[in-house]
């Protein structure tokens, strides 16, 4: 082991992916405060960079590596995950983030296929790609174990109107999620779930022009700051491996997912 690895690997190691902007960004900024040493992944380099010096702000250090990955195909997360191998020596947590949620508004039976299979590949099987790397490095590393959480949504509870391909992928992380707790608790390797409902984010900027409801009207929906989730994934993350958050929902207050339909 060299002797940078050695500096780092007192430390712990979170990787997350989706780093270069809103959640995934604000839970990189609140795990390096925490002391956590970052690995950042996301398909564009320079946000990624632009996390990265966020990070080195608000910290005043400069632990951290950003990859450029596409969490949709096998052998750029191999890279990824051996990268942060290289560097650090092993992974205590996945922040399994990157997602879409694919075009707004277009009715099931108008959907186009290649619509479809990239929010699948996005949210379903790059989530899945991402945490059996992280579900493989955390089995065999010494010591052994560490904690997968995974960004559900609140989709996953409840659909918003033509929404069925992120819906249908939100509820198979939810599969995911539990597969993952029941198959690592031999190894300590700990697996929640997040579902956020409205955190402001460019993906949700949106709600505050209006969308539509399950009644059919349109209507403005309140948003939290991200922050605020930040945080709930920061107090997950920080718990040890002997506790686990199982499900955590966090949404702005007032929001209509109570009551739905």
């Amino acid at each position: 082991m060299n002797a940078m690895r050695e500096i780092n690997s007192k430390h712990k190691i979170a990787l997350v992916t989706g780093a270069g902007s809103g959640i995934g960004r604000a839970v990189s900024l609140a795990l390096g405060r925490a002391g956590w040493s970052l690995v950042l992944a996301g398909r564009t380099a320079s946000a990624l960079t632009e996390t990265a010096e966020a990070l080195a702000r608000a910290t005043g250090g400069d632990d951290v590596l950003a990859v450029p990955t596409d969490v949709t195909l096998p052998e750029e997360v191999d890279a990824l995950f051996a990268a942060a191998r290289e560097r650090y020596g092993r992974l205590d947590l996945l922040f399994n983030n990157a997602g879409t949620f694919g075009p707004g508004g277009v009715p099931v039976d108008e959907l186009p296929f290649s619509a479809w299979r990239k929010v699948v590949d996005t949210n379903l099987t790059g989530s899945f790609l991402c945490a059996q790397a992280a579900f493989r490095q955390m089995k065999a590393q010494d010591p052994q174990g560490g904690r997968i959480i995974n960004n559900g949504s609140v989709s996953a509870h409840a659909p918003r109107p033509d929404s069925i391909a992120y819906t249908a992928t939100k509820h198979a992380v939810t599969g995911l999620t539990k597969s993952l707790s029941l198959d690592g608790r031999a190894y300590r390797i700990a697996c929640g779930q997040i579902d956020i409902g409205n955190a402001a984010t460019d993906m949700t900027e949106r709600m505050r022009r209006g969308v539509p409801q399950a009644n059919g009207e349109v209507a403005v929906e309140p948003v939290m700051d991200v922050g605020d989730v930040a945080g709930v994934v920061a107090h997950m993350a920080g718990l040890p491996l002997s506790a686990n958050v199982q499900f955590a929902t966090v949404m702005a207050a007032g929001m209509p997912l109570i009551g739905r339909g």
